[in-house]
């Protein structure tokens, strides 16, 4: 479930050293989750600096907060709220769903309080889970727009983003009234350096020999009728993702960990040619 850990996401990418600070301590955990609950619903800086730290706000940057999901913590925490504990750590847990806010409490010889070292490293695992399934989900909405896309126009799109007054891509706009383009905006945007889910994505004109039917270009006559591909990468690997995917024409989404030079070795692939290298993901990831 993807809750307050929203206003968390920044320090997926800045797992950096804390500097010296002093914490507010309480005698049980549930103090301290419930000081937080009361900053958080306040809208309290100053008090979220004093349970989080001085340097709070480089983890958590204000510009990264959503409110809609901060109501529904809030909401959640008064559904119900329980306090896990294992040994000097204690964690809180939310809602119906029992989900986990990965801000864990340490115990000291202060007392309890908010530890941003160890919660950095469990936001930044959870930022990666879920830009990768955001990622299997939107190269699966990508077949699905080519596909929309070859029932009116005859062929594939080789674009994402259409040319101003044409539908040559998979996304162009519309006008109150008139019916979507197959693909949303944010999807692939062709401005250097643009991202979605903390992932890029590059169409793939071609197939390569370990593909089923073999090599071949997708392109005839200048146009893509034969198929269609993508790969997408994260943008920084390690952060916003660690596994690469691609997936064709057929649907099926290939998953592989192409490892630190993630980037450049992506950019380097040219064709859908999913070797012993590249696994099947299961339809239940």
């Amino acid at each position: 479930m993807i809750k307050f850990s929203r206003l968390l996401i920044s320090a997926g990418a800045l797992v950096l050293p804390l500097c010296a600070f002093a914490q507010q301590s309480f005698p049980q955990p549930e103090l301290a989750a419930q000081a937080l609950v009361n900053a958080v619903s306040g809208h309290d800086d100053a008090a979220l600096k004093q349970l989080l730290g001085d340097d709070w706000q480089v983890y958590l940057p204000p510009k990264d907060v959503d409110p809609e999901e901060v109501a529904r913590f809030l909401r959640d925490w008064n559904v119900s709220h329980s306090i896990v504990t294992q040994g000097d750590m204690a964690h809180l847990n939310v809602g119906a769903e029992n989900w986990q806010l990965p801000l864990p409490m340490k115990h000291t010889a202060q007392g309890w309080s908010f530890d941003m070292a160890s919660g950095a490293a469990e936001i930044a695992t959870r930022t990666i889970g879920r830009n990768e399934l955001s990622t299997i989900q939107a190269v699966a909405a990508y077949a699905d727009a080519q596909h929309q896309y070859q029932q009116g126009a005859g062929q594939y799109a080789q674009k994402f983003i259409s040319t101003d007054g044409q539908h040559d891509g998979l996304y162009w706009p519309v006008k109150e009234g008139e019916a979507p383009s197959p693909l949303g905006p944010a999807f692939g945007n062709d401005q250097p350096g643009s991202a979605y889910h903390g992932y890029y994505f590059r169409i793939l004109t071609a197939q390569g020999a370990n593909a089923s039917d073999g090599a071949y270009s997708y392109i005839d006559n200048g146009k893509m009728t034969k198929g269609f591909a993508l790969i997408a990468w994260p943008v920084d690997y390690g952060h916003t993702g660690i596994t690469s995917f691609m997936i064709n024409q057929q649907g099926e989404v290939y998953q592989q960990d192409l490892g630190a030079d993630t980037d450049a070795a992506a950019r380097a692939i040219n064709t859908f040619d999913p070797d012993a290298k590249w696994q099947k993901v299961d339809d239940g990831e």
